[in-house]
């Protein structure tokens, strides 16, 4: 079993509600079993400012996945929650779901880059990450306690804890 950390992310069609059922739904996913949630945070957009704050989280997963199928699961679990692809950058959506580390596997294709992408830069992961992982290490970049200490995380707000299931039976 492989330690996955998965950003989540909504600002559209109540975000707290489709972060909760996400993250239900991901507990669902058979060879899954989720260990730990972070809190709910509220922050600005990144990217256009005419649209609502978003509400973010992190889980983390334990998983016999590979990587690919893992970003199949969470794109199909995007897709029920009426997420649509439009090749735009930072714009509102219903659901963003983002495989953030998996385990300390680092690569780089057409589909899937691990660690994410701006991981190292963005305060809405970075918080909800430490919360759950505050020993962590990313790969290429070390000590995530470290890359908290030099991000400016005044504009996220802590609006309490996600009541998701901790546990599954669908682990085999």
């Amino acid at each position: 079993m492989t330690t996955v950390f998965i950003g989540l992310g909504s600002n559209l069609d109540d975000p707290v509600q489709q972060i909760i059922q996400a993250c239900a739904e991901i507990a669902a996913v058979k060879h899954v079993t989720l260990r730990k949630t972070s809190s709910l945070y509220r922050s600005a957009p990144m990217g256009p400012r005419d649209q609502p704050d978003y509400i973010n989280a992190v889980v983390e997963i334990a998983t016999s996945l590979a990587p690919e199928e893992l970003l199949r699961e969470l794109q199909a679990i995007e897709i029920r929650h009426g997420r649509v692809r439009t090749g735009r950058r930072w714009h509102a959506r219903t659901l963003d779901l983002d495989i953030l580390l998996f385990g300390e596997k680092v690569t780089r294709s057409d589909r899937l880059t691990i660690p994410h992408l701006g991981l190292y830069e963005r305060a809405f992961v970075l918080y909800p990450l430490l919360e759950i992982a505050p020993d962590l290490d990313i790969p290429g970049r070390g000590s995530l306690r470290e890359l908290v200490h030099n991000i400016d995380g005044s504009g996220l707000v802590n609006i309490g804890t996600i009541p998701c299931l901790n546990n599954n039976d669908n682990a085999t």
